[in-house]
Formats: C-alpha cells, sequence, structure tokens
C-alpha cells in the first residue's frame, strides 16, 4: 500500500499533480452522444446548454467497424466546440480490447486540456484502475496536459462488484462509479435482458386475503448492488452514479429508477435519449419544498447543535446534516439553472 504522500504524488515526470479534492461540479445527466455519426455530433452546441456532461461514447452500441470513426468523431467533437462549465468525458473501450489502447494514444495528446473524465467499463478490480493512471500520467507528461484527467469506472461485473471497495480506493484520479445492470446481469448470470430498471417476476406477495387473493409487488433487483456503490463511492470521497435505462418508451418507469436512487445517494444518471435529460434534470434536482424545508433547519440551527422543533418535528444534529446536503445540492443547482435558483429563494 502507498504512503499518503506517495499516494498523491505524480505518477510519471512532468504530469500534473492529482486533485485533492474533486472539483465541484453539477452532473445530473451523463448524455451519450455516439460520435462516428456527423448529425449527431453537429447537435453538440446545443447540448451543452442543456446537459450537465457530454460524454462521447466509444465502446458498447458503438459497431466493431465503426470504432476508429467514433475515436476521430470524437476528436473532431472535442476540438469544435467550446464546453465552458459542461462537462466533456469520454467512455473508451474496455481493457482488453483491440482498440483501447488507441483510444488513449490518440485521444489524450490530441484533446486532453479539454477532457475531464475516461469512463473506464467493466472495471474487475484495483489492478484495472492502476494501469489507467500510469498510462494517463505518462500521456499527460509527454503531451503536457496541465489538468489530471479523471477515472469513473463501471461497475458491471459480479467481480467488480466484489472489489468495489478497493476500485474506489485505487487511485486520486478517481472520479465516481457508474451502475452497469445489462453487463452486471450477464456476469451474474441474471435472468432477465431488461437495460436497468425491475422486473415483474422479482417480486413479493401479501398475504392472501378473501378468497386467497393475493398482490405481487415488485421489487428493486439494482437495491443492493446501488446500496454497496454508493457506500464505497461516498467513504472515499466519490460519486456514485445510476448508469442506462433502456426502454425509452417507458418515462415512467425511468423515472423511478433514477429517483430510488436519487435517494439513495447517487447524484445523476445516464441520459442515452433526449427524453432522458429533462427526467434526469427533475429527478437529481432536489425538489423545492424539501429544499424550503431544509433552510427551515439551517436558519433554525445556524452551528447545527442543539434540537428545535419544527412544523411538529424533532430536528437535531443529524437532521442538520441531512438539511445541508439538500441545501448544498441546491446551490450547486442554482449556479447553473436560474430558473430553479428562482423557484429555490437562492
Amino acid at each position: 500500500m502507498k504512503t499518503p504522500r506517495a499516494f498523491y504524488s505524480p505518477l510519471a515526470i512532468g504530469a500534473p499533480a492529482p486533485f485533492r479534492d474533486l472539483p465541484v461540479r453539477l452532473e445530473r445527466m451523463i448524455h451519450f452522444v455516439p460520435p462516428h455519426i456527423e448529425k449527431m455530433r453537429a447537435k453538440v452546441p446545443d447540448l451543452i446548454a442543456q446537459v450537465d456532461v457530454v460524454l462521447g461514447n466509444l465502446e458498447d452500441a458503438i459497431p466493431a467497424d465503426a470504432k476508429l470513426d467514433a475515436r476521430r468523431g470524437f476528436i473532431r467533437m472535442a476540438e469544435d466546440n467550446d464546453f465552458a462549465q459542461t462537462g466533456l468525458w469520454t467512455r473508451v473501450n474496455c481493457l482488453n480490447s483491440p482498440w483501447f489502447l488507441d483510444d488513449m494514444l490518440e485521444i489524450v495528446p490530441a484533446v486532453g486540456n479539454k477532457l475531464d473524465v475516461v469512463m473506464l467499463p467493466k472495471v474487475e478490480g484495483p489492478w484495472d484502475i492502476h494501469y489507467l493512471d500510469q498510462l494517463l500520467a505518462q500521456l499527460e507528461a509527454r503531451a503536457g496536459i496541465s489538468r489530471p484527467i479523471m477515472i469513473h469506472a463501471i461497475l458491471e461485473t459480479a467481480e467488480g462488484v466484489k472489489n468495489v471497495e478497493a476500485i474506489a480506493t485505487a487511485s486520486p484520479r478517481m472520479h465516481g462509479m457508474s451502475l452497469g445492470p445489462a453487463d452486471l446481469a450477464a456476469s451474474r448470470g441474471m435472468k432477465t435482458t431488461r437495460v436497468g430498471g425491475g422486473h415483474p417476476d422479482y417480486a413479493v406477495l401479501s398475504d392472501a386475503g378473501e378468497g386467497g387473493a393475493r398482490t405481487a409487488y415488485q421489487q428493486d433487483l439494482w437495491h443492493y448492488t446501488v446500496g454497496k456503490m454508493v457506500d464505497a463511492c461516498l467513504s472515499a470521497g466519490l460519486k456514485p452514479f445510476y448508469g442506462p435505462f433502456g426502454d425509452f418508451s417507458d418515462p415512467l418507469a425511468c423515472e423511478a429508477q433514477f429517483r430510488n436512487a436519487f435517494l439513495m445517494g447517487c447524484l445523476g444518471a445516464w441520459s442515452l435519449h433526449p427524453t432522458q435529460i429533462d427526467i434526469a434534470k427533475r429527478v437529481f434536482s432536489p425538489d423545492p419544498s424539501e429544499v424550503a424545508f431544509a433552510r427551515k433547519i439551517l436558519d433554525a440551527m445556524p452551528d447545527g447543535t442543539g434540537a428545535v422543533m419544527i412544523d411538529g418535528k424533532m430536528q437535531d444534529d443529524a437532521t442538520w446534516k441531512q438539511a445541508k446536503v439538500i441545501v448544498d445540492l441546491a446551490r450547486l443547482v442554482a449556479s447553473k439553472d436560474p430558473a430553479l435558483a428562482e423557484v429555490y429563494g437562492l
């Protein structure tokens, strides 16, 4: 295990020093763009104003014969746009693919000074993060990159879930993690072809009523894994995210899955279709009534100590901490969204 001082040392001579604290940024939705399609790249200038993160996807959903075009398209997309406060990410191909190394060798020298995060798929353990960490440092040093590029791991294999805590603390470059439910389902041998969300057969039954009637209540297939990921991320100071929801025809189910993840501690989710942008924006921005009540708690307990009664409910230092989470998020949202800033009164 590295000593604390060595943990934060650059891994190559001339590479930028790692962040001690993650940059404070709003990341309610990570919007996926297939960069090999020219008409999709043409929409990026408008997307920048609508989303918190634009991600150029090079991995799953990109055909094998379009991988090189996707890589070149992402570089062009990065070069042609000013992303300002909107994050620029890329999901590269997995480490054992024939495309990963060239993804890194071409993208970092070309647009590394614009790139915020590399999303790494199918992370199995800390060794995967160590490899990418060292490679990024070498490429940053060679290309004269002035700001460290962060790493976001996708949790989508049984081994990755088993090693989630070690992954979270593998490198100071770690930004956070996303749940990858489709690949994880296959890795676990789960009997579902759905991409995220629940399943009608994963349910509990009520007790029998009159005539023996019973009601089935669908359960959340991903509750355990999201909880484990959130604990690993937050204990390491990282950001947890829900991943994709694949049924674009069911916005209510998408919103329910996103909301479950939000309540459990996730800061955002992937948006794979334009209709999911507003869902993510709505879900991962705190409810105005919750913000108003949280502000009452903070106003009544300025130093966070003691206990008070507000609207018939007892509040103490624990609820003060809960209120601060909500108000801090509301302030971050308000800094980017003038309409919500007005609603929040911030």
